[in-house]
């Protein structure tokens, strides 16, 4: 099987843009992403998007925008990915398959959504479709609501972790401020996040408005080689192992505090790489709500169950913690367009491991970054493994 590499990325600054499209985020972040890699477009074999969508864009049937970035993209295989909030993790997979098959030598992947042109409540209703709706349809808070859901299990479960919750966002907003390209640069400190307040009121359950990812506009793209090819580019990014595990939709049907997909997903992606949790250097984890950055340490066994907040409370996650985690800010401070998420999210760690991440973010020569994305409660759970090409 051949390997895969990243060997070039672009990503746009997240956020509400009122003078972009979803077409024009595409455009720019694929042609950025060629000039980085050094790459022509007619050298590209295939291309794969990722765009959540369900509704935040008139526009459905996306895969050809991409080729509005460039004529000679006319007539390569382009295909449109989704798997709700792991619709960019997807596409990135995809693009990996594609290279280790040996059906492409060159793919481009980009990850978008476009969110702030919806209407609130809207959005809610476009976030819900991420779950099952037959059973969670009528939830109060859209989206909010299922995680408000399960914060309020876990507490009953395992006691109030409003503390450990509030250091949760107040490390990823302070992590943020270094991040360029996230929507939120300012460290709101502890006290602010775990206080009630008209700036930060309750939103769905114990979760208040710190513990929930934003509502943002932006675009990602990176560009795949197989491993051989990448020796000659001038950065190279290696796939050492990806995984895949997709749960039961409706949360009726599994304990949702477990995240066992998840689970499921770290412990192959790391028994294909032959590692261990502690080998690695840095994690970049979906925080889509504080409560699941906490549930993730247990998940990917940080933590035994129910003790996920030791983590955060003992200083393990921190930029200078034992394991790092979210050293971007995360969703929290990023921000979270939908489909952009999980390419951003690769490049992210593949700026940490070729040392280019900006001033301020990079850790000190990170060697294994691990990523792990995840759509809607626990469902669609995808965990890449990278290092730097040696």
């Amino acid at each position: 099987m051949t390997a895969a590499s990243i060997v070039g990325w672009a990503h746009t600054p997240f956020g509400k843009f009122d003078v972009e499209t979803v077409e024009s985020l595409v455009v720019k972040v694929a042609n950025e992403a060629l000039a980085d890699a050094g790459i022509a477009a007619s050298d590209v074999d295939e291309i794969m998007l990722g765009h959540f969508n369900a509704g935040f864009s008139p526009q459905d049937f996306t895969a050809s925008l991409v080729l509005q970035a460039n004529p000679a993209l006319r007539f390569k295989p382009t295909t449109r990915v989704e798997n709700a909030c792991a619709t960019g993790s997807a596409a990135v997979h995809q693009g990996i398959r594609a290279i280790e098959a040996g059906a492409a030598k060159i793919v481009l992947v980009v990850g978008v959504e476009q969110m702030t042109k919806t209407p609130g409540p809207e959005i809610g209703k476009n976030l819900l479709k991420a779950s099952y709706l037959p059973e969670d349809g009528d939830t109060v808070g859209g989206f909010a609501g299922v995680f408000g859901k399960i914060a309020q299990s876990y507490f009953q479960k395992y006691g109030d972790q409003s503390d450990a919750l509030a250091m949760i966002a107040a490390k990823n907003h302070k992590n943020g401020v270094a991040n360029p390209y996230a929507q939120m640069r300012k460290d709101f400190g502890f006290e602010f996040c775990r206080a009630e307040s008209e700036k930060n009121p309750y939103v769905a359950g114990p979760l208040k408005r710190t513990d929930c990812s934003l509502v943002s506009d932006g675009a990602a793209a990176l560009v795949l080689t197989d491993a051989e090819t990448a020796r000659s580019m001038g950065k190279a990014v290696n796939i050492r192992a990806t995984a895949h595990a997709q749960d039961f939709l409706p949360m009726s049907k599994r304990d949702i505090l477990q995240f066992e997909g998840c689970t499921v997903a770290w412990q192959r992606a790391l028994d294909k790489a032959g590692l261990q949790l502690s080998d690695l250097s840095f994690v970049e984890t979906h925080d889509c709500f504080t409560v699941a950055e906490l549930i993730e340490y247990e998940a990917m066994g940080l933590t035994p169950k129910g003790q996920g907040a030791r983590a955060i409370k003992e200083g393990w996650t921190q930029k200078d913690g034992k394991l790092p985690v979210n050293p971007s800010g995360g969703l929290k401070a990023k921000g979270h367009p939908i489909g952009a998420t999980g390419v951003s999210m690769h490049v992210m760690s593949a700026m940490q491991l070729a040392g280019q991440a900006p001033e301020g973010m990079q850790l000190k020569n990170p060697q294994i970054g691990g990523i792990f994305n995840m759509g809607g409660a626990a469902v669609a759970n995808y965990v890449s493994i990278l290092e730097p090409a040696k």
